[in-house]
């Protein structure tokens, strides 16, 4: 069978505008989550040239903040699983982007996987966000990857950011809303929250999501902003004009 064609277990599903991407389908998915920091990443930085996605899975959040980046804009993908890795390679042949993105198989607290320099002026991060031993992990090791901080958290992706941040430039992170963590990992790493906004999957109902977007410390006048809340569905659970309107700013589907 093909490479670029869907194998036994496996999907190949509509991303950004055209791209598709392949996911196992009982492994690890692509969500809401994944949309949500692309989005925040295009807001933050809309002509960015030099990307970097950080615990990239299968690809989805870089893919979907490139895809509404200039034309001529590059992404970086580090990943440390090599079944995601394999995946986001394929997804990134099927759609002939080669000459714009790089998947690198690697841990991102590892230095030889992530430049040393800083030359990325938007970086995107969607990391797990349930601390080892303190969640049930999923039989299926892809999912229990994405899901417990097994090969990190938020101050480790936060360093790297750091590290890897140009001098102007923004990082997205979509975290737990409950978790104090994210604010102290940003401080702790030499950035600053620009701005920052709440997720409700549900109208009614507690937050879900944080989106934070952070620059360099010394680069961040005033302190961070709140931003209007995201809300994905109304209280009949049907779902907003603002979600509508999201995902069709990034070029994906909405089914009105």
């Amino acid at each position: 069978m093909s490479q670029l064609q869907p194998g036994p277990g496996e999907t190949l599903d509509a991303v950004a505008g055209t791209w598709r991407v392949f996911q196992l389908a009982r492994g690890h998915r692509f969500s809401a989550d994944d949309m949500l920091c692309a989005w925040a990443a295009r807001r933050a930085r809309p002509g960015a040239l030099n990307l970097l996605d950080l615990g990239a899975g299968i690809g989805s959040v870089g893919l979907m903040a490139l895809w509404h980046l200039p034309p001529q804009a590059r992404l970086v993908m580090v990943e440390a699983q090599q079944v995601s890795h394999d995946l986001a390679v394929r997804s990134v042949a099927y759609n002939e982007l080669g000459h714009r993105v790089e998947a690198r198989l690697g841990d991102l607290r590892d230095p030889e996987s992530v430049p040393e320099r800083a030359a990325f002026e938007l970086i995107t991060c969607s990391p797990p966000y349930i601390p080892e031993g303190h969640g049930v992990a999923s039989p299926v090791p892809q999912r229990a990857g994405a899901r417990i901080e097994l090969r990190g958290d938020v101050f480790d992706y936060m360093r790297t950011a750091q590290r890897a941040l140009a001098p102007g430039g923004r990082v997205a992170l979509v975290h737990a809303a409950t978790d104090l963590r994210p604010p102290q990992a940003i401080q702790q790493a030499g950035l600053a929250v620009d701005w920052w906004c709440e997720v409700f999957f549900r109208s009614g109902r507690k937050a879900s999501l944080a989106l934070y977007v952070a620059g360099h410390a010394d680069e961040i006048q005033g302190g961070s902003s709140p931003r209007p809340p995201v809300v994905l569905r109304d209280r009949n659970g049907r779902w907003t004009q603002m979600y509508i309107g999201l995902r069709r700013e990034l070029g994906y589907a909405a089914r009105g």
